[in-house]
């Protein structure tokens, strides 16, 4: 009996310590695309960490949906994404911003305009025009 007691008593503390509330924010900053091919620059915010992805369907696949994040650790790496986005912006066809984990390639396309090709380190990539790169670089530069 007195065991019986003695547990019900530290039971509350053993499951106390097995969960914890953690407070998690996502923002959708920008959505460029919605439907088959989507792309989004998003905000995420835990307890005091705040880090940044761009979340895109991998385009080697087309019969699978394979969701992709590009992880910008912190405001900083986002902004080299940016600059390498501007930079190429100026840039001619075959340009490329190689980054560690990533790189953004510039191909010029007749009667399309400037198309640009994400490449992540995993090998997923993606691919963009002028327009949807200058709201990136527009969202980015407002952070």
């Amino acid at each position: 009996m007195k065991t019986l007691i003695l547990i019900s008593l530290f039971v509350p503390f053993f499951a106390k310590a097995q969960f914890k509330i953690v407070n998690t924010a996502t923002i959708n900053l920008l959505e460029l695309r919605a439907g088959t091919w989507p792309i989004t620059l998003q905000r995420i915010t835990k307890e005091s960490d705040t880090c940044y992805v761009l979340l895109f369907r991998d385009q080697q696949y087309t019969n699978v949906v394979d969701m992709t994040t590009l992880r910008f650790p912190d405001l900083e790496q986002m902004k080299f994404f940016q600059k390498g986005l501007s930079a190429l912006k100026n840039g001619s066809t075959g340009d490329v911003a190689k980054f560690k984990e990533y790189t953004i390639k510039r191909v010029d396309v007749k009667k399309e305009g400037i198309w640009y090709i994400l490449t992540c380190g995993e090998g997923a990539l993606t691919n963009f025009q002028q327009p949807e790169a200058d709201k990136m670089i527009a969202a980015i530069i407002n952070l």
